[in-house]
């Protein structure tokens, strides 16, 4: 891939077409004059060391020398090759929950949006290691797959909505199931499972698929996420109410978050306002044995301004030599009569 690092200098080059205007203009002027002393072709014999075409290939070795520059200002680049790099690190998969539920408010600013800051916080502290992301409610999708592309988990964490999954739920068994099936399939490094959830409107058996993910080596760790006491439900317009007109609360289901963090053979903690759930699966992580994995990364782009810098240290060189005026000494040299 072709590219130039400091593009904005290539508008410099809407003043190569000015330069060309303002040489033809002197050119034409300077013609102008010369024949008000008389003939042009008397003025030639009297004045022989003149010579005309000598100076318009300066000017066009100094045009071109000025469109080289102004590339070497905007650096040419080629690169974005793609490597694989080896790696000591993990694999670890998150699941969102991005139910309805996780919209309210008991967790500030919202359960939702202080599991995207835990998340986001949890990047920043990886180094070696691949991370994936699920997103589930009524459903489970892969919203990005295994990568050590930190930056582009960030980006994906910032666009997570409700609106992603469209059937309501929380179907935390099938979104195991899918990170599962979704770690790199030779990969001998160990792998976990990041569950965070507020539990609500549980659907299927998720501490049993947890168990048969443990049994595979793969741990089942889950940050519960809101109150036990209940929280309404923002909608906007106000908050979720039932056919009968009352106010819908919702409660972290903390016993079955715990159930499937022990089922999984993994960590269980609650979010509050503080960040001890963050260090709490930080230090989990951290044990984890680092083994060797593969990333696929894309190579720095490689300068390439010296080509164009060489060319036109090469003219500029020539330009020098080249005189106004005819070489009286190499004009009598006759190689053929």
């Amino acid at each position: 891939m072709f590219r130039f690092e400091q593009a904005g200098y290539l508008y410099l080059l809407l003043l190569l077409p000015v330069l060309l205007l303002l040489f033809i203009y002197y050119m034409q002027g300077k013609k102008r004059a010369l024949k008000k002393f008389g003939n042009m072709h008397l003025l030639k014999a009297l004045m022989p060391d003149v010579a005309l075409k000598k100076q318009s290939l300066k000017f066009w070795i100094l045009f071109l020398c000025t469109g080289l520059f102004i590339l070497v200002l905007a650096r040419p680049q080629f690169g974005s090759k793609l490597e694989i790099v080896k790696k000591q690190g993990i694999e670890v998969m998150v699941c969102l929950d991005v139910s309805n539920s996780m919209l309210s408010t008991d967790v500030t600013p919202s359960r939702l949006d202080k599991a995207k800051q835990i998340l986001s916080r949890l990047v920043d502290n990886l180094t070696n290691d691949k991370i994936g992301l699920i997103v589930f409610a009524g459903d489970a999708y892969i919203q990005l797959p295994i990568t050590s592309d930190y930056v582009s988990a960030k980006m994906f964490l910032s666009s997570i909505n409700p609106t992603m999954v469209p059937a309501q739920g929380t179907a935390i068994g099938s979104a195991i199931n899918l990170a599962e099936k979704s770690f790199s399939p030779n990969e001998k490094a160990e792998k976990t499972i990041i569950i965070i959830t507020d539990g609500e409107d549980h659907e299927d058996n998720a501490a049993k698929v947890a168990e048969l993910s443990a049994k595979k080596g793969i741990t089942v760790n889950v940050l519960g996420i809101g109150s036990v006491q209940g929280s309404p439900i923002p909608t906007g317009k106000g908050y979720f109410k039932d056919n009968d007109g009352n106010m819908v609360l919702t409660k972290l289901n903390e016993a079955m978050c715990r159930e499937i963090a022990v089922a999984g053979n993994g960590l269980y903690a609650r979010v509050d306002h503080t960040n001890n759930a963050l260090k709490a699966l930080q230090k989990e992580l951290d044990k984890k044995t680092k083994s060797e994995i593969e990333s696929k990364v894309y190579s720095s782009y490689d300068e390439k301004y010296p080509i164009p810098a060489w060319i036109l240290f090469g003219l500029l060189v020539v330009e020098f030599f080249i005189l106004d005026r005819r070489n009286r000494v190499l004009s009598k040299i006759k190689l053929f009569s």
